[in-house]
């Protein structure tokens, strides 16, 4: 598979390291450098870019016939007219808040949460997240993907939503349900990086060669549907 890189910053840089330890052919890396010149031919783009650039980004790599892995938050209001672009290309990408495996399986459990939650009214809902001093975002893209994921799963009380941004904090989310007698709390914390490229990793391997738009949960469901008949 050849993998196009989109966005080098360390994000970029992880994902490329990440890449050649696993074997797979790095055919590109474009930043803010090179972006006005061609562009390699590649099976699949990994984004982790700005926001604006998004949507250009979209673009050019459906006129080139390549399927994309998102992983940048910010640039969903613009999501629709992508879509429209990538269905009538007939094209494949994965579009994530948030690339890693282990946030896309907290957003299950999440779910299961908000399920079993919907029908006690004697819990109050709330969602904290903690990022440190230069993460832009507040609440954070994966917050507000979480706070869905309640709602979506059945859960229609008001849920408390809080940031926080100082320091070196790691990217920290917890959903909590708190009640007169007692207190839920489910939390994920990323330590590092690493999680969010080996994310974007199997999220390119899924997508070579597929068409439609979907998220990390269907490379998840896939990829496990994939295991259990193997």
């Amino acid at each position: 598979m050849k993998l196009l890189l989109v966005g080098y910053g360390r994000m970029g840089r992880l994902v490329e390291e990440l890449a050649k330890a696993e074997g797979l052919d790095v055919v590109g890396c474009i930043d803010i450098h090179n972006a006005e010149s061609d562009w390699p031919q590649a099976d699949v783009a990994i984004n982790f870019s700005v926001a604006e650039a998004v949507p250009e980004m979209v673009k050019r790599l459906v006129s080139q016939g390549t399927n994309i892995v998102i992983g940048t938050t910010g640039w969903r209001v613009q999501e629709s007219e992508l879509r429209r672009l990538v269905k009538e290309s007939n094209l494949g990408v994965v579009a994530a808040e948030n690339c890693s495996i282990g946030i896309n399986i907290f957003q299950l459990l999440v779910a299961e949460a908000g399920r079993l939650m919907a029908g006690h009214d004697q819990y109050g809902a709330f969602l904290h997240e903690r990022h440190h001093s230069e993460k832009r975002d507040a609440p954070s893209g994966t917050a507000l993907t979480l706070r869905d994921v309640l709602v979506q799963a059945g859960y229609q009380h008001s849920i408390d939503m809080s940031s926080v941004r100082a320091g070196q904090i790691p990217g920290t989310h917890t959903i909590g349900f708190d009640g007169s007698s007692d207190t839920i709390e489910l939390t994920h914390t990323a330590r590092d990086r690493r999680g969010f490229a080996s994310g974007a990793l199997l999220a390119a391997r899924w997508i070579n060669g597929r068409h439609g738009w979907y998220s990390m949960t269907d490379v998840l469901q896939g990829e496990r549907a994939r295991v259990r008949q193997s």
